[in-house]
């Protein structure tokens, strides 16, 4: 069963979630995304935005001219993205509100890739990710690719300088982020989550039968820069264009991709079972 925390923390954080990734650093997230998608996804087909959320994302895909489901498991982010679509003449193959362990009302291969940017940092029991996992698999088509998102504690614990530096005043508040597997709430999370490290996340989405074929950091070399890049993208606008650029630039860097906070997974299902 899904989270009800989960369910009601993005229940009363719709308008928030929405606006999130037009914050400075929060773009980060976004222009990597959109670079990934870029680089591995195929230049048209159908595409599944699970965690799809107010449809921030879906908005991005219908524009490149994907044929877009939107999928989450909030209703009030669900009836938000049908109303932002309408208002930007948008229209999505469909907007569903499901559990991304259950999307049994889609049959098996009927996309060509996928964004999964979310389920694997708020399902925290592992038999569970690896059900949501294994769905998202059946639901790509052959040698289809997915974008998968993760919590990294390595990098939050970088990025907590800055995000959460009261929790330093306790060694033993901050070093479990050195652990591998960290299951935590609203105290250093935003709602329920798990934070997965990168070799940890490599051997579930590898245990689901997916092929890696790339790794990303979501914040790429400016990760932890919360405070910089506000006061960049404020007072020298002029330069903000260059840090998004050599942020989806560096994403991709075996330097900074285990170093951030988002570390976005490519996966390739096989293309013969």
């Amino acid at each position: 069963m899904a989270s009800d925390v989960v369910r009601q923390y993005y229940d009363e954080q719709v308008p928030v979630e929405w606006a999130r990734l037009e914050r400075p650093y929060r773009r980060f997230e976004l222009e990597t995304t959109l670079h990934l998608i870029g680089r591995y996804f195929p230049p048209t087909g159908r595409v599944i935005d699970i965690g799809g959320g107010p449809g921030r994302y879906t908005v991005e895909l219908l524009r490149r001219g994907y044929e877009t489901t939107l999928v989450d498991l909030s209703p009030d982010a669900v009836g938000f993205a049908r109303a932002k679509l309408d208002e930007l003449g948008l229209c999505a193959q469909g907007i569903h509100c499901a559990d991304a362990c259950d999307l049994s009302l889609f049959p098996d291969d009927a996309f060509d890739a996928a964004l999964f940017m979310g389920p694997l940092y708020h399902i925290v029991d592992r038999e569970r990710r690896q059900r949501a996992l294994r769905e998202l698999r059946r639901l790509l088509a052959p040698g289809g690719v997915a974008i998968a998102a993760t919590l990294n504690p390595w990098g939050i614990l970088r990025s907590g300088l800055t995000e959460f530096p009261e929790q330093y005043r306790r060694l033993d508040a901050v070093d479990v982020l050195l652990e591998t597997y960290v299951q935590t709430g609203p105290q250093v999370a935003f709602t329920e989550a798990v934070f997965l490290t990168p070799p940890d996340a490599l051997r579930e989405v590898e245990a689901a039968g997916f092929e890696v074929i790339s790794r990303a950091g979501a914040e790429a070399f400016a990760s932890g820069a919360l405070d910089a890049s506000k006061r960049i993208a404020e007072q020298i606008p002029e330069a903000y264009p260059t840090v998004l650029s050599l942020v989806a630039r560096t994403c991709e860097m075996p330097a900074f991709r285990d170093s951030t906070e988002h570390q976005h997974f490519v996966l390739r299902t096989p293309s013969h079972e």
